[in-house]
């Protein structure tokens, strides 16, 4: 069944925290991988899923960084694995899978957003490197675990997907890098990731979502400089739809909402915000809440599933297709 890409009314909004999604929700039992779930939101997002009882696996480029930022916090567990690296992608799933557990829920958290043009791998753009084609193939790679255990797989794109569809007659832009293009297309990716994975993965019971967190002050804008930071700073305030700017807490409120939410039961494939299924955005919307239409193009999501199979060498489902 089709979800609705409108509001359910869960009685939160854009100041819940991850703790206030979690109260009464017991994940004991319950194992989640965070990628990057070990600084700004990903940490949050780690401290909260532990705190409520889950088992939080959490695969890092800086394996030492990681391990330090979440010493102290009971039932974490660090890996290492590079996004852009498809082998020490296959190598963590690789890992994981030996040790026969299986998945409840996978939060796709890390990311990078506007770094000047820089190329990984065999040439790829790297925001659509990290951001997706990274997280495609993780949980291709990862699926065997994540069908058993039914898992609810969370794709943390933004409402910067509103700056742009996916280019694809350049999708590396090697006709031209614009950093924020570049960003867009890959939060418009990480959508329609999710969209497609919903609706391969559904009838094992997998189930997929995609969020905007928020406006937060975090590393992931390491790349720009003040200047940059006061122009972004000025847009987002300037759009009339913003719902202001969060704290950590309240930027990883979302995606454990949508990773946990009783709410959610039996619903999948659709894009959300403040601790809620978006409405659509109109069409002219930049950097302001509901997700534009080319994020929720189910014709777009299998164009791009293919592409990325093509690009990683990996798909799950080829059998089922």
């Amino acid at each position: 069944m089709t979800t609705q890409q409108h509001k359910i009314n869960t009685g939160f909004g854009a100041s819940s925290t991850a703790s206030d999604v979690l109260r009464g929700i017991d994940l004991s039992g319950k194992l989640a991988i965070v990628t990057g779930g070990y600084s700004g939101l990903g940490l949050e997002t780690t401290r909260a899923l532990a705190a409520a009882g889950a088992h939080v696996v959490v695969p890092a480029r800086r394996r030492a960084a990681a391990q330090e930022a979440v010493n102290g916090i009971d039932g974490v567990e660090v890996d290492e694995l590079e996004l852009t690296d498809l082998d020490s992608v296959r190598s963590f799933a690789e890992r994981f899978l030996d040790s026969d557990r299986d998945i409840d829920m996978v939060i796709n958290n890390a990311g990078i957003m506007a770094c000047p043009e820089t190329r990984v791998g065999p040439g790829w753009e790297a925001q659509f490197a990290t951001n997706h084609l990274g997280h495609y193939a993780l949980v291709n790679r990862l699926w065997p675990a994540i069908a058993r255990g039914g898992a609810r797989v969370v794709s943390v794109s933004s409402n910067g997907h509103q700056l742009s569809d996916i280019h694809w007659d350049d999708v590396h832009f090697e006709h031209g890098y614009d950093k924020w293009q570049a960003y867009g297309q890959a939060k418009t990716a990480n959508a329609l990731f999710a969209l497609q994975l919903d609706t391969l993965g559904r009838d094992a019971g997998v189930r997929a979502f995609s969020l905007h967190p928020g406006a937060i002050s975090t590393q992931l804008a390491r790349y720009m400089s003040q200047e940059e930071l006061t122009e972004l700073s000025a847009m987002i305030d300037a759009s009339a739809t913003n719902s202001g700017w969060k704290t950590p807490e309240q930027g990883a409120a979302t995606q454990v909402w949508a990773a946990t939410s009783p709410r959610l039961a039996g619903m999948g494939g659709v894009y959300c915000e403040d601790c809620d299924i978006a409405e659509p955005a109109a069409k002219d919307t930049a950097l302001g809440s509901g997700v534009r239409a080319w994020a929720t193009d189910p014709q777009g999501a299998a164009r791009l599933w293919r592409l990325s199979a093509q690009l990683t060498g990996v798909d799950a489902f080829t059998a089922m297709t």
